[in-house]
């Protein structure tokens, strides 16, 4: 078993960035430990994302939880693989322990077992009307070769490859399509977030919400080929591309992963609709911001073993 949880971010004016997603997001406050300020949606998870106050912007690490069988695959994975990685306790919202992992382009993964959940927000939505994020769907990264990426993933993590397109290699950690992507953009840094909705009427309302706080969708909405999902992407003002989406689809064990020359559009279209405009000028910018920085040491192999 394993799921995605939450993302992890360092930024300058914490505060702020987690009062905008709270007062036009739509996320629910998940408290404040410190100087680290967490956001949690209508699910079951103890927060989605956090933000620690730092100088400088990067990413922290971005969490999976997982049974302790797979985390002792990929720890044994990741020590005959030689990647850099190290045991962790979480001090965050929900706790837990497991293993941090950096991958060839830096980016790092933190998996955690015995991680607590909380009773979710039931009917909050459909009460108030307000717009609110249920959990994560994918966190998608921008890599210097995407396709060691994706070897490296199913290699070390357990992944699988579910499609490839001429822009992105997408990755499962369970049956849902993708949990992660890595995009062909020959540089490492965040791609986008993507928050999963209740579904697509409030995908809706969101772009509802976001215009009446004055902002425009950077891109969408519009619907996906691989994962078969809605979306409309925006340019948070903390800097990265954030994305409100319905659920990718459930694929079987046994989907067989698209080509780039199967994943292809008629001329001037760059989804299934083909209805909106990208602002690829913006998004590049904004997909720069966030890079990836270790705060830990690697640990000595014989340590990981038994993690």
């Amino acid at each position: 078993m394993m799921k995605l949880r939450s993302i992890e971010l360092a930024l300058p004016n914490a505060a702020e960035a987690h009062r905008w997603m709270i007062d036009v997001w739509g996320c629910a406050d998940g408290g404040v430990w410190g100087e680290t300020y967490y956001l949690r949606g209508s699910g079951t998870y103890p927060y989605l994302v956090s933000f620690a106050e730092h100088a400088d912007c990067f990413v922290r690490s971005v969490t999976f939880v997982c049974s302790p069988e797979r985390l002792a695959h990929v720890a044994e994975a990741a020590v005959a693989r030689g990647l850099n990685a190290a045991p962790c306790v979480s001090s965050d919202p929900g706790g837990g322990h497991g293993l941090l992992v950096e991958l060839s382009d830096g980016e790092i993964l933190r998996f955690l077992v015995d991680a607590t959940e909380v009773a979710p927000i039931e009917g909050h939505a459909k009460a108030t009307r307000k717009v609110t994020p249920v959990k994560l769907t994918h966190v998608v990264f921008n890599a210097v070769d995407a396709e060691a990426s994706g070897d490296l993933v199913e290699q070390v993590l357990g992944f699988a490859v579910s499609d490839r397109t001429k822009g992105m290699v997408f990755v499962r950690c369970n049956d849902a399509h993708h949990s992660t992507a890595f995009a062909r953009a020959g540089f490492a840094s965040l791609n986008h977030i993507a928050f999963e909705m209740d579904d697509l009427d409030a995908v809706m309302r969101g772009i509802g919400n976001m215009r009446d706080h004055g902002f425009t969708p950077a891109w969408g909405p519009g619907r996906h080929g691989p994962g078969d999902n809605v979306y409309a992407y925006y340019i948070a003002p903390y800097g990265p591309v954030i994305e409100y989406s319905t659920p990718v689809e459930k694929v079987p064990d046994d989907y067989r992963a698209g080509t780039p020359d199967e994943w292809t559009w008629p001329e001037k279209r760059i989804d299934q609709w083909g209805v909106s405009d990208k602002d690829f000028a913006g998004l590049r910018i904004a997909e720069e911001k966030f890079q990836f920085r270790r705060e830990w040491q690697p640990a000595p192999l014989s340590s990981l073993q038994g993690a």
